[in-house]
Order: structure tokens, then sequence, then C-alpha cells
């Protein structure tokens, strides 16, 4: 099957997951259905395939714009999935997977944004692979953090219809982005610290933006994490340092690819 075919084939597969979803939704149904659950492993299986053909090849790897959206929802989406078991995560697919859908649209269709990566020492890979991970788990804490918002909001205005009525108790939905947050420091403090051993300058010109914005984003996280601990910070203030945390993170990795690989086309 050529790429464009599995490309399109996976999109739809998404896209279908998601009405499900909506409808399971709309029918006020907690658990996660079989057959979205089949379709979501459907998909990531196809987008694995578009990932790995369109991002590895055998002189090095792809790190361009649009590859590593691709790979990043890949990775979002395996956790999510994986975590179902464990924890009700099912209403984040709403969000994640109609973006994944574009994402592995336009990584397919998009043009070459960066030259070929080869001759990765063992040290990058630790850093990229830590990195892709980090902001995976700290998207999947923004989008919780969203819903969270939306649930707080609701039961303030005694609206208990809804999507309300579907989502775990509001202290659970506080646990599980704790949780997330945790996770993602974690990952986030070993990107750092294996960048700055193994990246030959992070204060380099085309670096220091990402650097700086990734810190400050770090010690936003920590810092919110602190709060929550010693301070008792729940509810907006988590939300909204959780947000702007990552909003930042956004911005130092993918704002600075965008500028410098499809506005000044640099790698």
């Amino acid at each position: 099957m050529s790429i464009a075919l599995l490309a399109l084939l996976c999109a739809l597969l998404y896209l279908a997951a998601t009405g499900l979803q909506l409808l399971h939704l709309s029918q006020r149904r907690q658990q996660i259905d079989r057959s979205i659950f089949a379709l979501g492993l459907l998909a990531l299986l196809s987008h694995t395939l578009i990932v790995w053909r369109i991002a590895f090849a055998s002189d090095g790897v792809d790190l361009g714009f649009f590859k590593v959206a691709a790979l990043l929802f890949l990775v979002i989406n395996l956790g999510c999935i994986t975590s179902l078991t464990r924890r009700p995560l099912q209403n984040l697919l709403i969000v994640l997977f109609p973006l994944s859908a574009l994402a592995v649209l336009v990584s397919t269709f998009a043009p070459d944004s960066a030259p070929v990566q080869s001759h990765l020492s063992g040290g990058m890979i630790l850093h990229i692979s830590s990195s892709i991970l980090a902001y995976s788990v700290l998207t999947l804490a923004a989008i919780q953090a969203a819903i969270l918002a939306l649930q707080d909001h609701q039961l303030k205005q005694r609206h208990t219809r809804g999507i309300v009525q579907i989502l775990p108790p509001l202290q659970l939905m506080e646990s599980m982005l704790f949780e997330l947050l945790w996770i993602g420091l974690g990952l986030l403090t070993i990107s750092i610290v294996s960048g700055a051993l193994f990246v030959d300058d992070l204060f380099a010109q085309h670096l220091v933006h990402k650097t700086v914005l990734t810190i400050a984003a770090w010690l936003l996280f920590a810092t919110l994490l602190w709060g929550h601990y010693q301070l008792g910070w729940r509810s907006k203030t988590a939300v909204r340092l959780t947000i702007a945390g990552f909003a930042l993170l956004m911005l130092a990795f993918f704002g600075s690819k965008l500028v410098l690989e499809l506005i000044l086309n640099r790698a």
C-alpha cells in the first residue's frame, strides 16, 4: 500500500473512532467501547507504519517540523490507549484523534522541511527520546487541565448534565492531572540534563530561545507541584499554570522549528 493511501486510511480510522466516542458521550456511556478501542489500535498501527516510513530512513532520521508532530501524536496516543486499563482517559481521545489525523496527513503530503540527521550519538538519542516523551505526557496534562477547567466551571454553575455526567469525580480528575505532571516533569528533567551534557552548545544563537523557554516551563511545572503539595494549590491555579507551562514548552519546540525550518529554511 502506498504511503498516501495508508495516511488516508489512518486519518479515517482516527475520525471514525472520534465519531463513535462522541456518540457514546451523547448516550452517557462511561466505559470505552471495544469498537472504539479496536479502531484506535488499527489507527495506531497504521500511524506507526507511516512514521517509520517518513521519519526513519536508512541514512538517518528526519526530524522535520511535520515529521516530529506526527511522531509526537503517535507517542501521546500510545500512552493514552495503554493507560485506559488503569485510568478513564477516553474523553481525551475526542481531542487527540482528530489532531492525530491532521498530523498524519500533513506529515505525509507536506514537503520535507529539514535534512536527515545521521550519526546520532547515544546521548543525543536519549535527549531526543526524553524530549518527545516529555512533550507527549505534558500535552496529555494540558488537555486534562482543559477538561478539568470545564468540569469545575460546570459544577460551580450547577450544570450537572452533558459531559459532566460522564466524567470521573473532580478529585480523581485532579489526581490524574498531577500524576501526569510528575511524570512529565521527570522526563523534562532528563531532557534538559541530557541536552546540557550531549548538545554542543545549548545557548547557541539558534538554540538559546528553545533552551530558555524550556527551562522556564520546567520552573513553572516545578513551582506548581511544590505549591500543590506545600500550599494546597488546586483547580484554577493548577489549570492556569499547567496551560502556561505547556504553552511555553510548545513555543520552545514547535515555535522554534516553525520559524527556523518553514520560514527561514534553516535546519
